[in-house]
């Protein structure tokens, strides 16, 4: 197993790396009072999978061994170990939510792939998208990192770069919402990681006090249009009409 994947899965446990969960779901408008069927495509470690397996029917789609081998197993979901061939083996209108965070950057057709996801959804269902925004990422090469040469690189480049997870292609947010438009409507777009990542003092986010500070600070922020526009993911949730 690679360092870069051991690291990664460390990161989830830290404040700022449950942080990026805590605010999904509290931005997930689930009602976890009616038992749902729900699809989290590219699941990765499977935490929001396993979180919300406490009160679902959950089904996990992840094709890599790497992630998959050091998933959360808290509760009960069934996981599946394929990419696009399953959702092209699932009947029409299968689930009511379908969670597809920060995986579109890395697929080789966006299109053939949001056509799957909202095909497998039901009339009514939710959609939720997680993905990259560049001009977070200036903000972190600038401040965090004190690079601002790598920032003045992402403003300058063609909307591609290197990851662990090969090359990601970073799109914009009109590309979703035009794709989706002749089935889904676009109820909403919420900021995600503004803040919290921009301090190196990681002493501090072990404290209670500034987890429950940032936490409600993020949330504040993440439906005002000012810091959605700088934060480093942006959250997407699509209704099936």
């Amino acid at each position: 197993m690679s360092d870069a994947i051991r690291n990664y899965r460390n990161v989830v446990e830290q404040p700022w790396g449950r942080m990026f969960y805590d605010l999904v779901w509290e931005q997930l408008p689930i009602d976890n009072d009616t038992r749902l069927r729900i699809l989290d495509f590219g699941a990765g470690f499977c935490l929001t999978a396993d979180h919300y397996a406490k009160w679902h029917d959950v089904t996990a789609v992840e094709p890599n061994s790497e992630m998959y081998e050091l998933r959360v197993k808290n509760n009960e979901y069934t996981l599946i170990t394929q990419g696009i061939e399953y959702l092209q083996s699932v009947a029409d209108n299968s689930y009511d939510v379908i969670i597809c965070h920060n995986v579109l950057e890395y697929v080789d057709d966006t299109d053939a792939y949001l056509k799957e996801l909202a095909r497998v959804l039901r009339p009514g269902g939710l959609l939720s998208i997680v993905k990259h925004n560049d001009y977070g990422k200036v903000f972190a090469y600038a401040i965090l990192n004190d690079n601002p040469k790598a920032a003045l690189d992402v403003l300058e480049a063609d909307n591609t770069e290197d990851s662990m997870f090969g090359q990601r292609n970073v799109y914009d947010d009109t590309y979703l919402v035009s794709t989706l438009a002749h089935q889904m409507a676009h109820i909403d777009t919420y900021g995600m990681r503004a803040f919290y990542g921009l301090s190196s003092n990681n002493e501090v986010k072990f404290t209670d006090e500034w987890y429950k500070s940032m936490l409600e600070l993020e949330m504040k922020a993440s439906t005002i249009d000012a810091f959605k526009q700088v934060a480093f993911f942006h959250h997407l949730l699509f209704k099936k009409e």
